[in-house]
């Protein structure tokens, strides 16, 4: 079948993948690969040149790296957070031949203007400012042609090389290649997908209007495709321009703790936030904090925010216990550690490093890299939306130090989880939380008299059998066996020279070098074993220094 076999699935069909176009392009990143010479070293720098030569989706590859510092050293993650989110402009003409193809009619019919200027140029899309024929001031997002074909073309490669990897080391494979490909792709598919960003900015349309200094534009569906996004156009000033912000009479440490609290809220509450937050898609305007470019979001289930917030309060109280607790819930009722004293002995490295600060100094970006790391350690899968989580973490305290320093974003995300919930609201939730536990332990109870049911009535037939398993003394065993057999070996020998001895004294024949036969048979294996014996005692004390 070869590397791109002649079959082809849905996914090829779908994009007009062939093995010849999958050949050329495969050929094409080798090229590539092999001009930066990564063979004799690969620097932070040099890794950030070639993903941005091999295109958007290397582009995109290199951003989700940068976040992950468990993967990469940290110098490649801080050289890869610089990878550049511009590109080189697409022609107008181009821009035009799109907007027709998706809406089927002249571009005159839908927009009174069309500013040839872009207003930014991404690796995946472009946007241009316009006003509808109806009057209202929009943003045009435009994807450029041929991008998500490209994506496809280099995941299916990405693909047929994890197959082989996996069928290369199947059993000592330790990353999922072939789900973390389908992973990425599941990213790049939604990012390309435009109808999934106005659906973003509905819903998180709706999230804001509970808070009057939250805000987001306003999607027009009818207008927006796969391929084109259209929304209102903000016209305001972006958090990386605080000297201007001070100007026009804003309080920069208000808007940040608003923008922060307003997070906690998204993430720890809500559930769905911006994932994200980098100070180009943060503009303030008319007294509101407005998110724009909601291509990548991210979810969080009622579960996973109980356990990030458990987690938080046991790293503060120093609870190790408690934090394993909270990270083996991501692992669902089935967890079971190999090493869990291991575990917990790693926990409290972590416990250490992090939980001897204040709440209000937690890092919790860095916390939970370092917890996330530690779970793939010990074989724990913890959910992408975590990671997620850091990653709009790390970005948010990135745009607070650069620009907004006078903000203490942790500190605001712990007395957001503190006041989150009045003493009587925790107090019903405790007590439910109780009744639920309080009904699984009494069906656990009646489930375990069940057992011990079967096991008295099998004591009583005789057919009781205990299973019992020593964790940690293999070795000690080992070891106890090893001096019974020289114990027992040395018994031989000395029986051989013992009745060997007898026989000489016997005078026993045929004799040979003056001995008698059996004799001198007797001498000669009680000879040979000892020497084993002896060199048996003498290697093993060598291997076991060298293991110290």
């Amino acid at each position: 079948m070869g590397l791109f076999g002649p079959r082809r699935g849905d996914f090829e069909t779908r994009y007009h993948l062939t093995r010849r176009s999958k050949l050329r392009r495969l050929r094409e990143m080798v090229g590539i690969v092999r001009q930066f010479d990564i063979v004799h070293g690969l620097t932070p720098v040099k890794m950030r040149l070639m993903l941005e030569a091999l295109g958007p989706t290397f582009v995109k590859v290199g951003q989700i790296l940068s976040m992950r510092s468990e993967i990469l050293p940290q110098a490649f993650c801080d050289e890869l957070a610089k990878l550049r989110a511009d590109a080189d402009p697409m022609p107008y003409r181009t821009v035009i031949d799109t907007l027709e193809h998706e809406y089927g009619r002249p571009v005159d019919e839908v927009f009174d203007r069309l500013d040839p200027t872009p207003l930014g140029s991404a690796s995946l899309a472009q946007v241009h400012r316009a006003r509808l024929v109806t009057g209202e001031d929009v943003a045009v997002k435009v994807q450029r042609p041929g991008v998500r074909e490209t994506m496809a073309q280099d995941v299916s490669i990405m693909r047929s090389l994890a197959r082989a990897a996996a069928k290369l080391v199947p059993s000592a494979q330790v990353v999922d290649l072939q789900g973390v490909v389908q992973e990425l792709w599941e990213t790049f598919e939604a990012e390309t997908d435009f109808t999934v960003e106005a659906r973003n900015l509905a819903e998180f349309k709706r999230f804001s209007e509970r808070y009057a200094y939250m805000d987001c534009p306003t999607p027009y569906p009818e207008l927006c495709t796969q391929h084109v996004v259209v929304m209102d156009y903000v016209d305001g000033i972006s958090v990386s321009r605080p000297d201007q912000l001070v100007e026009a009479g804003y309080d920069l440490k208000e808007i940040g703790t608003k923008l922060v609290d307003n997070y906690a809220t998204q993430v720890l509450d809500d559930g769905f936030f911006h994932a994200d937050p980098h100070p180009g898609n943060i503009i303030v305007r008319g007294g509101q904090i407005v998110l724009i470019d909601l291509g990548m979001t991210g979810r969080l289930n009622a579960k996973t925010r109980a356990v990030l917030k458990e987690m938080i309060f046991a790293v503060a109280k120093q609870d190790s216990p408690a934090l394993a607790d909270a990270l083996l819930r991501f692992a669902g009722a089935e967890s079971d550690p190999a090493d869990y004293p291991a575990l917990l002995a790693d926990l409290d490295s972590i416990v250490e490093e992090f939980g001897t600060v204040d709440l209000a100094e937690l890092d919790i970006a860095a916390f939970l890299g370092s917890l996330t790391a530690l779970a793939q350690r010990h074989g724990i899968e913890v959910p992408s939306s975590v990671t997620t989580v850091g990653r709009a973490l790390v970005t948010l305290e990135g745009l607070l130090d650069e620009f907004i320093p006078d903000v203490n974003m942790i500190e605001i995300i712990s007395q957001h989880i503190a006041a989150a919930k009045t003493p009587a609201e925790r107090l019903r939730e405790e007590a439910e939380s109780l009744a639920v536990e309080g009904h699984r332990a009494l069906h656990g109870a009646f489930a375990t008299l069940a057992e011990l049911k079967v096991a008295s009535r099998m004591l009583t037939r005789g057919q009781l059998k205990v299973n019992m398993e020593l964790v940690g003394a293999e070795e000690p065993l080992r070891r106890l066996s090893d001096m019974v057999n020289r114990i027992t070996m040395a018994l031989i020998v000395v029986g051989l020279f013992v009745g060997s001895s007898i026989v000489y004294f016997a005078g026993m024949k045929p004799i040979v070098f003056g001995i008698p036969i059996v004799g001198f048979m007797g001498y000669a294996v009680a000879f040979g074993i000892g020497c084993w014996i002896l060199f048996d005692i003498i290697w093993k004390g060598r291997k076991s220094r060298g293991k110290r």
